[in-house]
């Protein structure tokens, strides 16, 4: 990559995990079957600030995996790579195995 994105505020720079089409036995699993809205967090915002001043840090950290809404956040293309960002308010959970 090219370009380093650093988000601002409280926003998050995610890649989506793209869940896999296939089995290890090789069967083909429906589109439907295999939708995960999940990303690995590449970067992250410092964080915003409340009415006195005070930073109010963002919940994730670089390399953790999130749960993402069905909808919403804005898509960002560097280089041939596709992501999106999102607030961390909007990030639902964090995924661990």
């Amino acid at each position: 990559m090219a370009k380093r994105l650093m988000p601002t505020l409280n926003r998050v720079l995610v890649e989506k995990v793209l869940p896999p089409s296939k089995t290890s036995a090789g069967i083909l699993l429906p589109e439907k079957a295999s939708k995960l809205n999940s990303g690995k967090v590449v970067a992250v915002g410092p964080g915003a600030r409340d009415r006195v001043g005070n930073l109010i840090p963002v919940s994730v950290k670089e390399g953790d995996t999130v749960l993402l809404p069905e909808y919403g956040g804005t898509q960002v293309n560097l280089g041939d790579k596709e992501f999106h960002l999102y607030r961390d308010e909007d990030i639902l959970g964090t995924l661990h195995d």
